[in-house]
């Protein structure tokens, strides 16, 4: 039980920011969930198998309208599609995982692919756990901030108009701050370029 411990108190401080952005952007998540009928128990279910921030976000309108089976999948492929070129980059990283892996690919989302790719366990600290805890953590951060929302969502009542925006929001705040930081925008005159396209 040491080495999992001590790679759980490693992992744990690369993951603080997620935390903060996680509660929130989850709490957004749980109270939209909530005020579409869906309660907390199901919004914690969607957040531990589902898993996915943004897809799930598009899940609630797929939730309340008529389901089209193909669109869904065809949406959701498009918004994950970046996994793929997350876990190519990863497949270094993950090779030795043994047991573990089939959770880190499911767990992989943007903010847990930043820290795997960027932090190292400290020396003493198991590699693989250490990666294990990082994934795990995020996970946790956003099943707690969904079911912290859907409760939140089920004793207060306000309204919700615009709060389906936070996500995006999130993401043009993203874009900015990178945007301003990086000399060469090159890349990201390709995003806008590419999106537009879609």
């Amino acid at each position: 039980m040491g080495e999992k411990t001590k790679a759980l108190k490693a992992a744990f401080p690369h993951t603080i920011p997620v935390f903060t952005g996680f509660i929130f952007l989850g709490i957004a998540y749980g109270v939209l969930m909530n005020s579409k009928g869906y309660g907390v128990g199901w919004t914690i279910l969607m957040s531990l198998v589902v898993f996915a921030g943004s897809a799930q976000y598009v899940a609630i309108t797929f939730l309340t309208t008529v389901f089209n089976p193909v669109y869904a999948l065809l949406m959701t492929l498009m918004i994950n599609a970046r996994h793929l070129f997350y876990g190519i980059s990863l497949l270094d990283k993950y090779k030795d995982t043994g047991k573990l892996k089939p959770y880190l690919i499911f767990g992989l989302c943007d903010e847990t692919f930043s820290i795997v790719l960027s932090a190292e366990a400290p020396k003493g600290v198991d590699k693989n756990w250490f990666v294990f805890f990082i994934t795990l953590l995020d996970h946790a951060y956003w099943v707690l901030g969904s079911a912290l929302g859907a409760l939140l969502g089920s004793i207060i009542s306000f309204n919700t108009k615009g709060l389906d925006f936070v996500l995006t929001a999130l993401f043009v705040v993203i874009f900015v701050g990178q945007w301003k930081s990086q000399k060469d925008r090159k890349p990201a005159v390709v995003g806008v370029f590419c999106s537009v396209i879609c």
